[in-house]
């Protein structure tokens, strides 16, 4: 799915993926938290106090959806907040409740790791981190073409299997010449 929707978006698996663009292709509107900050007090505290407990999420009207998302976390991470909820969509995850009936916060573990995994993909594409993998970029410098987290890079190395990969392949290489 990732590969299809890079290709819809005219960009190759070593490409950055604007998140803004792929919202815009999808016709997902974005709406920035800071928004809300002079109707709200308890938004102003997520902004400027903590940060950490709110990224992003999906609001339905109807079938339409508008994320909403913590714009005062650093670019990296919003680009991975955008992605993980463009991934809900994308994967036509219906609405869920926000809040249980005891008033905690509702989590499908499932369609959350589903949309990780689809927005790491997105993000990071399985032929980009085996370059990685095989030193076409450090780890940073990855980051940075990719415009994310040293963090995102990390999972999707692991996600992948890349560097384990490469060094069974760099090793198989090895036997062949020796013999």
């Amino acid at each position: 799915m990732a590969a299809d929707v890079r290709g819809e978006l005219g960009l190759s698996m070593f490409d950055p993926l604007d998140p803004h663009a792929l919202a815009a292709w999808l016709e997902i509107p974005i709406v920035r938290l800071s928004e809300f900050a002079d109707q709200a007090p308890a938004v102003r505290h997520l902004l400027e106090v903590e940060q950490e407990v709110f990224s992003a999420v999906t609001v339905f009207a109807g079938s339409q959806r508008t994320i909403v998302h913590n714009d005062a976390h650093a670019p990296t991470r919003q680009c991975s907040n955008l992605t993980h909820e463009l991934a809900h969509g994308l994967l036509l995850h219906p609405p869920t409740p926000a809040l249980d009936n005891t008033g905690c916060r509702h989590w499908n573990q499932d369609i959350e790791d589903q949309a990780s995994w689809l927005g790491g993909a997105l993000l990071v594409p399985e032929p980009a981190a085996m370059a990685i993998a095989k030193g076409r970029w450090t780890a940073a410098g990855a980051a940075e073409h990719f415009g994310v987290s040293p963090a995102m890079i990390r999972f999707r190395l692991n996600a992948t299997g890349a560097p384990l990969r490469v060094q069974r392949s760099r090793r198989a290489t090895s036997k062949r010449a020796t013999t």
